[in-house]
């Protein structure tokens, strides 16, 4: 699981203070990977090749008296090394997979697992349809917050920017845990801003505990 025993206990009774406070279903997801990004592999091996490839071509013209009747051979064995060991750098060191991600790939990826989230959980059965889920992908480094269609009338897409701008440096930390923390005030601070209250005596209609899926991809 990507968040200890603790830090979802705290996420929980945090959600279920803002639903008292405002009345919206506001739950708070985190994820390994919106998806297994298969092609950022095969893109660092496409570099690594290429780079070793430039390398040696230059190195044979700097110094003609060392190509010998193994060189392609030589040059052929270098070129699939240094791709492969660039490929393995992208599958176990994330930081350097991310720079192979393109940023439409990534929001669009990470959009669509936070609709999927959103289907799943039936986010959409509230009576008010009035549910909101906060999602942090890790891998991605990034946050989607999705709100349902009676919540969309209160609070625009542009107004939770500044929720999300609170929560991503946090993510380039990897305090996952205090991201979502920091959303969830966020998001009772907005919705208090904009005149939300909970009716007296309303249900609580979706469960608080936070949404934990490791190895989702």
């Amino acid at each position: 699981m990507l968040l200890s025993v603790a830090e979802a206990s705290a996420i929980e009774a945090r959600s279920g203070e803002v639903e008292a406070r405002v009345g919206v279903q506001v739950i708070a997801a985190i994820i390994d990977k919106a998806d297994a990004h298969v092609e950022l592999p095969w893109k660092a091996f496409a570099l690594g090749a290429v780079l070793s490839g430039l390398a040696l071509v230059v190195a044979d013209a700097a110094r003609p008296q060392w190509i010998t009747a193994n060189a392609a051979l030589v040059d052929t064995v270098t070129i699939l090394s240094v791709g492969g060991a660039s490929a393995l750098l992208a599958i176990f060191v994330p930081a350097y997979a991310r720079i192979f991600l393109r940023s439409t790939r990534r929001d669009f990826e990470v959009r669509r697992h936070a609709e999927s989230l959103f289907l799943r959980h039936e986010m959409f059965r509230t009576r008010e349809r009035n549910a909101a889920l906060i999602l942090v992908s890790c891998f991605e480094r990034r946050v989607e917050i999705l709100t349902d269609v009676g919540l969309q009338r209160s609070v625009s897409e542009p107004e939770w920017r500044p929720v999300i701008a609170r929560m991503t440096p946090l993510l380039r930390e990897r305090r996952f845990a205090d991201a979502l923390q920091a959303g969830l005030a966020g998001a009772e601070e907005l919705l208090a801003a904009k005149g939300l209250r909970a009716a007296p005596g309303a249900d609580n209609e979706l469960p608080d505990r936070p949404i934990d899926e490791s190895g989702n991809a």
